[in-house]
């Protein structure tokens, strides 16, 4: 059997037109390594299998009978990969040019790094920034709790994880690389056992990357591997999906900081969660269209015990054991 370069690996859930595009452009714009594609289906409901095997019968298609989550699913996908590299790719992403090609050669030239990102764009293929982070400390998660990073949005001072003014248009040593579009050598996967599972939805590329770079082997960004992201398509209710934002949160502080810390950043989270609410409950006084957000936020505020009794990640140490995101 021919050896191969690259395993991409896209998890699937309820996005079947997003999902297509994304895999007809892999395959239609790859054009240098060597790969295979497989796709784990987080028992979707709206035919996404079906059409993909339909469509795509050269993907190796793992179908899941309940959903696993995305760090569950990617260390499924990836026990099965044959490349010597991993890239995990969203469904609601396609690619420009030869992005992947790009992305894998630059990896090769930078052996001393460990995780590599791109440079995601919008469909209007204007920059959406949220490609990487810088990692969360208790003051940059004070001025998300406070309001000051959406006052002062991209402030190298009060937005720190924003990575300043920065363009993504320069090769730099960031963070965190999103998972929406991350590449490492399969060996360093397995050294640092893959996705932490305790991180059900966000935070489990965070913490990954934040790993890593314990390890020396930080992250680059090429930003001439570009790509279209158009960010979460499967998650239509945004409550929800804040809660599970807060709550991956929570888990990543209480990984990666002190135990003091950590109880510090579930308070700043229910800052963050506060002054949203004060911000509608005052604005759809004047403006009824604001109320939809008022109470959105204030579902969210209900739920604050979902991010205050985090289970902490166990001791990830294990080879093949299977965040960051602001808001409007």
């Amino acid at each position: 059997m021919a050896p191969i370069d690259l395993t991409i690996i896209v998890v699937s859930y309820n996005t079947r037109a997003l999902t297509l595009r994304c895999l007809r452009s892999v395959f239609e714009r790859t054009r240098g390594p060597a790969f295979e594609l497989l796709v784990v289906d987080n028992a979707s409901t709206d035919g996404s299998a079906d059409a993909i095997a339909r469509d795509f019968p050269q993907v190796r298609l793992m179908r899941s009978e309940t959903n696993l989550g995305f760090a569950r699913a990617n260390n499924l996908a990836a026990r099965a990969a044959r490349g010597a590299y991993l890239l995990l790719l969203n469904p609601d992403t396609w690619i420009l040019d030869d992005a992947i090609g790009t992305l894998l050669a630059f990896a090769r030239a930078k052996a001393h790094a460990g995780i590599f990102g791109g440079r995601t764009l919008f469909a209007d293929l204007t920059l959406n920034p949220t490609s990487c982070w810088g990692r969360p400390t208790p003051w940059s998660a004070l001025c998300r709790g406070l309001g000051l990073s959406a006052v002062f949005r991209g402030s190298r001072w009060f937005d720190p994880e924003a990575l300043g003014g920065w363009k993504r248009d320069s090769v730099r040593e960031v963070d965190i690389v999103t998972g929406c579009f991350l590449l490492l050598a399969r060996d360093l996967w397995r050294e640092l056992g893959g996705f932490d599972p305790t991180f059900h939805m966000y935070g489990e590329d965070a913490d990954l990357c934040l790993r890593a770079r314990r390890r020396g082997r930080p992250c680059l960004i090429c930003p001439d591997a570009a790509i279209v992201h158009l960010g979460g398509a499967s998650e239509p209710v945004r409550s929800a999906k804040m809660v599970r934002l807060f709550r991956a949160k929570a888990q990543l502080f209480e990984r990666h900081w002190s135990a003091a810390a950590a109880r510090f950043g579930a308070v700043t989270l229910d800052l963050w969660a506060l002054t949203r609410l004060a911000t509608f409950a005052a604005a759809r006084l004047v403006r009824p269209a604001r109320r939809a957000s008022y109470q959105t936020w204030r579902e969210i505020w209900q739920n604050r015990a979902e991010w205050h009794t985090t289970r902490p990640a166990a001791p990830h140490a294990c080879p093949g054991r299977s965040l960051n995101q602001g808001t409007p």
